[in-house]
C-alpha cells in the first residue's frame, strides 16, 4: 500500500489503543491474531463497524496461558478506543473519560502511529461474512455487564445445562487447553451474556399426544413465537445473535456461546413448514450465514498474523463434527427436506446445495436416506428427542 493511501486509512479508520499489554500476550481482532512485541500499543486502520477483540496473557516462561477473554466493540469512523492493562487482574480495562480523550487526541496526532500494528485489510472480507448482521443493537442486547466474555467465569452457568457426550468432550478440551490454565475467577464478573432463551420442548394442555408430537417435530410455531416475543419480529436480530454466539465461541472459546449457537441452529433447522411458506427469506439468510461460519471454522492449516503460535479455529476439527453429532442429524434432515420439496425458493435451494457440498467435501458427510430408521431419535440420543408433557397452559421450556 502506498504511503498516501495508508495515511487515508489511518485517518478514517478506527484505532484500538492498548496500553501496557505484556510482551508475548496472544491478542486477536476478528480473524487476525498477533503475538505482542515490546513496541506494541494497539491496532490502527480498523474498518468502522463491529469487531471482536480477544487476548490470552502468557506466563513468563511462555508455556502457560490464561483463559481467553474477549469483548465486542462497534467502532465509528476515526474513533479511538482505549484500554489499559491491569497488572493485578491481568486483563484490559477501560480508562477514565479524561484519559480517553487525551489518548484519543494523541493517536489522531499520530504520536502513537509507529507503535500501532495495521489491521490486515485483506482479511476484512472474511470477517464481514461472519459479522454482517452484527449491529451495535445486537451487541448491546447480548453482551454481559462489563462486556467481558471468558470461559473462566462460565463454569457455574453451564454446569447444569444438558450436554451430549460431544459437548462434554468440548468442555474438557476448553478446560485443559493451553489457554485454560488455572485462574482465579472474579465473582463480580460471573454474569454471562444476555442470550435469548430458546426452549427445547413445547408443552401444552388440551392437545392429544399426536398433536403435541407434531408441534415438537416441526418447530415453525415455536420459531414464530420467539421471533415476535423476543426479537420484535426482526429476522435480522435473530441472525445477529447467531453470529454473536458463533464468534464468542470460536474466537472467545466460550462454552455458553456454543450452547446458544447450538440452540439457535437446532431451532431453525428443526422447522419443516417455515422454510417454504412463512419464512423463506429468513432461511436463505440463515443457511448463507451458517455456510460461511462452517467454511471459516473448517479451514485447515491457518497461518496466523505475525507468526502467532495459535489457531483461532482449533476447536472445529473433524472429530468434533462426528457423524452422530446433533449438527449432522439436523443438516441431513433439512437438506433432504429441501431436496424433496415440490416448491422451494431458488436462493434457498442454491445455498442449501452449497452447504451440502461444503459438508461433503470438508467432513465426508453423506446425505442419502439409507434406511427406514434414519431420522428417528432414540431415548439416549440427546435432548432433541421429542418429549411431551401436559401443562396447565401453553408454554415453551
Amino acid at each position: 500500500m502506498d504511503p498516501e493511501t495508508a495515511l487515508e486509512f489511518v485517518k478514517h479508520g478506527a484505532a484500538l489503543l492498548l496500553l501496557d499489554v505484556p510482551q508475548y500476550t496472544l491478542l486477536g481482532i476478528d480473524t487476525q491474531m498477533f503475538t505482542v512485541g515490546p513496541a506494541f500499543k494497539g491496532i490502527k486502520m480498523i474498518p468502522p463497524g463491529p469487531h471482536f477483540v480477544y487476548y490470552s496473557s502468557s506466563s513468563r516462561s511462555g508455556k502457560e496461558f490464561s483463559p481467553i477473554t474477549g469483548f465486542f466493540i462497534h467502532a465509528g469512523p476515526s474513533e479511538v478506543i482505549v484500554r489499559q492493562w491491569d497488572q493485578q487482574e491481568e486483563r484490559l480495562v477501560k480508562v477514565s473519560e479524561e484519559e480517553e480523550e487525551r489518548f484519543s487526541q494523541a493517536v489522531k496526532s499520530l504520536e502513537f502511529d509507529r507503535h500501532l500494528g495495521p489491521y490486515n485489510l485483506s482479511q476484512y472480507g472474511e470477517w464481514k461474512r461472519l459479522s454482517n448482521y452484527l449491529t451495535k443493537n445486537v451487541i448491546d442486547r447480548i453482551e454481559p455487564i462489563g462486556g467481558e466474555i471468558t470461559v473462566a467465569t462460565e463454569s457455574v452457568m453451564v454446569k447444569n445445562s444438558p450436554k451430549t457426550a460431544m459437548e462434554k468432550a468440548l468442555e474438557e478440551q476448553l478446560r485443559t487447553s493451553k489457554f485454560s490454565a488455572s485462574a482465579s475467577v472474579d465473582k463480580s464478573r460471573k454474569r454471562g451474556c444476555y442470550y435469548t432463551k430458546i426452549p427445547h420442548v413445547i408443552k401444552c394442555k388440551g392437545m392429544n399426544g399426536e398433536e403435541l408430537t407434531s408441534l415438537n417435530l416441526d418447530k415453525t410455531e415455536l420459531l414464530e413465537s420467539i421471533l415476535m416475543k423476543d426479537y420484535g419480529g426482526s429476522e435480522d436480530l435473530l441472525i445477529g445473535e447467531l453470529q454473536f454466539a458463533y464468534i464468542a465461541f470460536l474466537m472467545g472459546q466460550s462454552l455458553e456461546a456454543f450452547l446458544q449457537w447450538k440452540a439457535l441452529v437446532s431451532l431453525i433447522l428443526g422447522c419443516t413448514e417455515a422454510p417454504f411458506h412463512t419464512r423463506s427469506q429468513l432461511f436463505i439468510k440463515f443457511i448463507k450465514v451458517m455456510y460461511y461460519q462452517l467454511k471459516y471454522g473448517l479451514q485447515k492449516d491457518r497461518e496466523e498474523t505475525n507468526g502467532a503460535a495459535v489457531g483461532v479455529s482449533t476447536l472445529l476439527d473433524e472429530s468434533w463434527f462426528s457423524a452422530d453429532s446433533f449438527l449432522h442429524r439436523l443438516c441431513k434432515d433439512f437438506i433432504l427436506l429441501v431436496q424433496d420439496a415440490s416448491v422451494v425458493d431458488g436462493d434457498l435451494l442454491t445455498w442449501t446445495r452449497n452447504l451440502k457440498e461444503l459438508l461433503e467435501t470438508s467432513l465426508g458427510w453423506e446425505f442419502q436416506q439409507n434406511s427406514a430408521v434414519d431420522g428417528i431419535y432414540f431415548e439416549d440420543d440427546d435432548e432433541y428427542a421429542p418429549v411431551v408433557e401436559m401443562m396447565d397452559d401453553t408454554s415453551y421450556n
